[in-house]
């Protein structure tokens, strides 16, 4: 199965994780959280400008960075034992592998589905935009981007048929 991933973070230089999601391709798992211990000073004016707005809409997303690891290894435990990420970042695995602490879960494929040569395709970037244009799902939140894209994959996966 793939596991859609995306992250919201500080900086790309003082890199600190704010906000992850994470949805399957079927659309049926989605783990979602943010992070309440992030370092604010780290955050550069993008950040404070695109993504801090955003965070807030899911009460329960907020934990510490101890909390966010135990979440994970829980969620991870729930999926089948074979998953495959897809995203359009190695900041995003990076920071995922980060996240998790010690170790990976066994069920999860070190190699990453690369979705950034979909991007400019019409027909990806037509379906992330289509669902962003919805009230309440913004760009730059972990969540609803991940979402956008697992959208947009499965336009471009239609086309290919």
């Amino acid at each position: 199965m793939i596991l859609f991933l995306d992250t919201e973070f500080t900086d790309f230089i003082d890199c600190e994780l704010i906000s992850i999601g994470i949805v399957s391709e079927d659309g049926q798992h989605e783990f979602y959280a943010e992070r309440t211990d992030y370092n604010d000073a780290w955050c550069n004016h993008f950040v404070r400008e695109a993504v801090l707005p955003c965070l807030g809409q899911f009460p329960d997303a907020a934990c510490n960075r101890n909390e966010l690891t135990r979440r994970l290894w829980a969620w991870f435990a729930t999926l089948p034992r074979h998953v495959q990420l897809a995203s359009d970042s190695t900041h995003d695995r990076d920071l995922l592998w980060d996240a998790f602490g010690e170790g990976l879960p066994v069920n999860l494929d070190k190699k990453v589905y690369d979705l950034r040569p979909l991007i400019d395709t019409t027909v990806f970037n037509n379906a992330v935009c289509c669902y962003h244009d919805q009230p309440n799902q913004p760009w730059h939140h972990a969540l609803h981007d991940v979402r956008a894209h697992r959208l947009g994959w499965l336009a471009w996966m239609n086309a290919r048929k």
